[in-house]
């Protein structure tokens, strides 16, 4: 008898299945299978499983194939036949579960679809884990739940939230601002399954539908009924065409085993195949390697001593009586408590991770310290700092809140008085800022990803079994650090676990992380060129520099010493305790002992109906009739809606062309999609299309449903929001029922003369392109694109005329003639009332004494589902709006270093030169991520901005519309301002 063994070596799991022909039916028949996690031991954990099968293999013949995203190595090593797993996949459709239409398969750091029928298509996701079972893992920990309760936790949801699940650090920065804000686990864990969901719709199926029977593989998607059930959901699947096999964990292995049996020639006994196996255990793979960390233990201690000189005064919080001044910094992952007494000595400290509820985290520790202080310490002052600032201020009284930039700064003035630069990495967050003049100067913040911040080492540290503290200390001495590069940290996390399956020890990885954190902060934050690009006087804070190895790497990567406050990671906490010192009112609003043993805190889900957002509320009760409110865009649902009165260009904006929504009965109706370009253009289009007799029909305004409904047929995942925003628009124009769609390829702009060329980004101009060849609704749809050039106007017109004239009977050349003529008036109305309300807005802030915040992005940033509301947060903070379009006339272009041919940037740059040369306006630029040029304007943007003496602030927007980090950057921004206008008033 032969048994025919499969071996799926994946990137977190090892499946064993061992198979057999039935002599009565001839069938293939599954004996034995086993699934078991390997932590890396990936050889020996293979070694293992092929022993525990021996008693189901006995002395028959093996014939053996090895599969997986981890087996290839072993393979190449052992001489054992390998199949790539999508041919497994396959195999093992076609042999054991043989009614199916499409195939999804998610793994630990693999995921697949395989379209069966039609066109035979097989798509794989890459070097990134976005979307697959180590994602889920990673964001369990991130709850402090196991991943079985995750699952449990998402069957209870009520609301879903928009969550990324391109990479782990993305979705960290969606999901940590929720649980700060009061967010219900239930509801995240479900959001975060619906965030595989939908990578694994838009970045695999990309375009193509998922229909018919749909047969669902792997671990993740059979051990998680919460994810079943999001994907039934999200592809409208009954029962009875969505499959999940009790195969589904093993199905690779299995598809191994039917790939050993149709094609292996090679036969093993058992003792052969394990002594085969074990020899490749032994192996081990030469990879890249770095300098030791410290040559010795006499260097580490010396390194030791010099860091610890670093300290601060300190006093028995029992023995002492007075005034005493508390900060807390409630951050990303951790919560802080710092109280310190009238000399700036530390009282009392605390810190620990938030565990997702950072309420009850504070709420034990003020009890604590109550009991400690009696009646010997007066807490007479109290601050906030951090991610949860506004829900810790509501829920305990606390006196004051501050951006955390300024609690940053506050903390390390104290230790070094001539700080020149201030590097903070926290648990998902990397924060710098230059400082000049006893001032922050410049401020740089990692934008939504958190690649290589302090969680990311936490979470791969607890995946191996260790406490960050000893995983942290095993990289002190190791003799070769991996070189794991400075990448995202998915693929870094990839190169991590190859580097294991390599051979590299813990200490080399732990060392080798130290070492990357520190090159993602330099050349992707900060991007700096040279140490004296960071200053003379560095000080280094946040939980993440506690771990010496980091700061070893950071020192020599930049070649100098720095400085490291011994308590670096309550920096933001002593910050804000040095804040209610030196702020301290009559009377602490601080909630009493009673008050906190009484403390109760519900949570509960609404949507806003104040304004055409419609926002999704989390609302926290506390005793004492106190309450938060987050999740909103504006300030309308708290009561600040005088405000919003403010002059606001994006407002206007969107207002004046919603007034094209108004069209005459024609002879035919004319669909155009409200989106892209067409957010500039739409005044000459529907004018022009009107002179010609037509109907116009515009589509909605965008939603996150009208994404939703278009997302199946976007092909690339990396393409911008907006971009992806235009499949749902032609689909919202088919459901109204119009008789064409005119969606022109642009190749050009309009020449404003300010650039050696006016381009249009390949995006905007040839995405129709795109529509037609990906959107399968648009066939037999009358889809008109032709390729225009409006600032050609004679070359426009034979165009307009050969398109027109000839397809439609009722209209000749003359009309054609009349009609862009029009079209070209209107146009030109437009452009003449953005830059009178430009003047207007610029006027009313000079009337009333306000900062302008000049925001810079693209036509189509005025969309509210692409800006999520972000004019009416910058409003909020009493700042007047206007656009880049309506002060760029009002300004000269600068002399830029790069090759100036795009119409969009020409309008920025000329907006930030506007911008430095008024003491009363700021420069905020919009970026929508995947944007490519983008790359070039954002640095050009900050270099007319710093030459200029001003902040730039950046704001990267994609589909996720939490607006955390963008409120970190407002605000740090504006207390920087302000900051510099108090240094100069007392100069």
């Amino acid at each position: 008898m032969n048994v025919y063994l499969g071996i799926d070596i994946g990137s977190t799991t090892v499946k064993l299945v061992a198979a057999g022909v039935n002599d009565a039916t001839g069938r293939l028949e599954i004996l034995y299978r086993k699934y078991e996690r390997h932590f890396s031991k990936v050889r020996e954990k293979a070694c293992e499983m092929l022993r525990d099968a021996k008693q189901v293999i006995g002395d028959a013949n093996i014939c053996v194939a090895i599969t997986g995203s981890a087996g290839l190595g072993v393979a190449k090593a052992s001489g054992v036949d390998f199949v790539q797993e999508v041919f497994a996949t396959r195999k093992c459709v076609g042999t054991f579960v043989p009614k199916a239409d499409v195939v999804i398969e998610l793994g630990g750091e693999d995921a697949k679809i395989v379209f069966l029928t039609g066109q035979l298509e097989e798509r794989m996701n890459g070097s990134c884990a976005g979307g697959t079972g180590a994602f889920i893992d990673q964001m369990a920990v991130l709850l402090d739940v196991q991943p079985n309760e995750l699952d449990a936790l998402s069957l209870k949801a009520e609301r879903i939230y928009t969550i990324a699940s391109r990479c782990g650090v993305f979705a960290k920065s969606d999901i940590q601002p929720l649980l700060n804000e009061g967010a219900r686990k239930e509801d995240v864990a479900a959001s975060i399954f619906q965030a595989v969901v939908n990578q694994t719709v838009a970045g695999l199926a990309q375009g193509r539908e998922i229909e018919g029977d749909v047969v669902f593989l792997g671990g993740p998607l059979f051990f998680f009924k919460g994810l079943q059930k999001r994907f039934q959901e999200t592809l409208q699947l009954s029962d009875e065409h969505a499959h999940f096999p009790e195969l589904a964990p093993y199905a690779i292995a299995a598809g191994a085993a039917v790939y050993a049996k149709d094609t292996s020639e090679k036969t093993y006994t058992y003792q052969e195949l394990l002594d085969t196996l074990e020899k490749t255990a032994n192996i081990r793979v030469k990879t890249a390697t770095l300098e030791p960390l410290f040559q010795g233990e006499e260097a580490y201690i010396e390194f030791r001593r010099r860091h610890n000189s670093h300290d601060i005064m300190r006093e028995n919080v029992t023995m002492y009586s007075g005034k005493a001044y508390l900060g807390i910094d409630c951050g990303s992952t951790t919560t802080k408590l710092v109280l310190i007494g009238e000399n700036h000595q530390i009282l009392f400290n605390y810190y620990s991770p938030n565990k997702g509820n950072p309420v009850d985290v504070v709420r034990e520790q003020l009890i604590k310290l109550y009991e400690l202080c009696g009646d010997r310490i007066r807490i007479a002052g109290s601050a906030v700092t951090g991610y949860g600032e506004a829900l810790i201020l509501n829920a305990f009284g606390v006196d004051h809140g501050l951006v955390e930039t300024m609690a940053h700064f506050k903390a390390a003035r104290h230790f070094e008085p001539d700080v020149d630069f201030i590097i903070d990495i926290g648990g998902q967050d990397i924060k710098c800022f230059k400082i000049a003049n006893n001032c922050i100067d410049n401020i740089s913040l990692n934008e939504a990803c958190s690649s290589g911040c302090g969680s990311f080492i936490e979470t791969f540290a607890r995946s191996m079994g260790y406490s960050i503290e000893e995983f942290c200390r095993l990289g002190l001495f190791a003799e070769h650090p991996i070189d794991l590069g400075s990448r995202c940290t998915v693929f870094m996390n990839s190169s991590v676990k190859q580097a294991q399956k390599d051979g590299a020890g813990i200490d080399a990885i732990s060392a080798g992380l130290s070492v990357s954190v520190v090159k993602n902060a330099l050349y992707k934050v900060i991007r700096a060129h040279s140490p004296d690009d960071l200053g003379k006087h560095i000080v280094v804070q946040g939980g993440t520099f506690l771990n010496d190895a980091i700061l070893r790497s950071f020192e020599m990567e930049i070649g100098r010493n720095v400085t490291r406050p011994v308590i670096s990671g309550l920096m933001g906490a002593y910050g804000a305790a040095l804040h209610a010192m030196a702020n301290e009112k009559e009377t602490s609003s601080l909630i009493s002992l009673d008050e906190l043993k009484n403390f109760t805190h519900k949570t509960t889900s609404v949507k806003c109906g104040m304004c055409t957002n419609h926002c999704s509320l989390t609302v926290s009760m506390f005793p004492g009739g106190r309450k938060f409110i987050s999740g909103n865009r504006c300030e309308r649902p708290l009561g600040g809606g005088d405000k919003l009165k403010l002059p606001n260009l994006y407002e206007y904006k969107l207002n004046r062309l919603q007034q094209y929504r108004k069209s005459q009965p024609g002879k035919a109706r004319i669909g155009i999609p409200f989106g892209l370009n067409m957010f500039e253009l739409l005044p000459f289009w529907h004018t022009f299309l009107t002179h010609l007799d037509f109907e116009v029909v515009l589509s909605d305004v965008s939603t996150r449903a009208m994404y939703a409904q278009g997302q199946n047929s976007i092909p690339s995942d990396t393409v911008c929001y907006p971009a992806k925003l235009m499949h749902g628009h032609i689909e919202n124009l088919l459901s109204k029922g119009v008789d064409a769609i005119f969606y022109p390829c642009m190749t050009y702009n309009l020449d404003e003369h300010r650039t050696a060329n006016c381009y249009n980004c390949p995006v905007v101009a040839y995405y129709p392109e795109l529509l037609k060849a990906n959107m399968s609704h648009l066939q037999g749809v009358d889809f008109m694109m032709p390729y225009i050039e409006l600032d050609r106007k004679k070359d426009f017109l034979k165009t307009a005329c050969a398109l027109f004239v000839k397809k439609y009977p009722h209209i000749n050349k003359k009309m054609v003639k009349q009609a862009a003529e029009a079209g070209y008036a209107e146009l030109d109305r437009y452009y003449a009332d953005i830059a009178a309300q430009g003047k207007e807005a610029i006027a009313y802030a000079e009337e009333h004494g306000l900062e302008i915040a000049v925001l810079a992005g693209r036509p189509y940033h005025i969309d509210p589902e692409i800006n999520h509301g972000i004019d009416r947060l910058i409003q909020s903070y009493n700042m007047v709006i206007v656009s880049e379009d309506a002060v760029a006339p009002l300004a000269e272009m600068p002399t830029v270093n790069v090759l100036n041919q795009w119409t969009y940037h020409s309008r920025m740059y000329a907006a930030a030169n506007w911008a430095v040369h008024r003491p009363d306006a700021q420069i905020v630029q919009l970026v929508s991520f995947g944007c490519g040029i983008d790359a070039v304007t954002t640095d050009e943007m900050r270099a007319i901005t710093e030459e200029g003496g001003k902040i730039y602030t950046q704001l990267k927007i994609d589909e996720i519309n939490n607006l955390g980090a963008a409120k970190i950057r407002i605000r740090s921004m504006l207390a920087a301002v302000e900051e510099g206008k108090q240094n100069a008033g007392n100069a």
